[in-house]
């Protein structure tokens, strides 16, 4: 996958006045597309100094499993660390995508993050996704 092709697939961006790093997400990508799609945000994450994510999934209908315990077990919590210890991320999915992630066995709700550097929560709105990235920084 080239820059173009996973900036097609992931819009970044980052809101100085909210200090939100907004990914959109624009369709539903096989799985081999993910890691230049993530490396780009890790670069726009880097480079914002931002640990407060918005990840709009609206348009994917699936996750996949195995990028899910990467994600969980590896990525963010090395991102918490290069983004000075804390990493909060926000998903915003569709109601049948959110249905999926929170039937899931190895589902965890937001608040078993508690005190850990990082945390995922998700949401069907996406005024609530952003009330609760602000409720992060105290």
């Amino acid at each position: 996958m080239t820059a173009g092709q996973a900036s097609d697939l992931l819009q970044l961006t980052y809101r100085p006045d909210l200090d939100l790093l907004v990914g959109r997400w624009s369709y539903q990508p096989d799985p081999a597309l993910l890691p230049a799609a993530y490396e780009l945000l890790t670069a726009r994450a880097l480079e914002s100094g931002c640990s407060y994510w918005l990840q709009d999934i609206r348009r994917r209908a699936a996750n996949d499993p195995a990028i899910t315990r990467w994600l969980l077990a590896e990525y963010f919590p090395d991102m918490a660390r290069r983004l000075n210890g804390r990493l909060r991320v926000a998903y915003l999915t569709g109601p049948a995508l959110l249905e999926q992630i929170v039937a899931a066995p190895d589902f965890v709700p937001a608040k078993d993050y508690a005190g850990k550097a990082h945390a995922v929560a998700f949401f069907g709105d996406e005024g609530a996704a952003v009330a609760w990235l602000q409720e992060q920084r105290g």
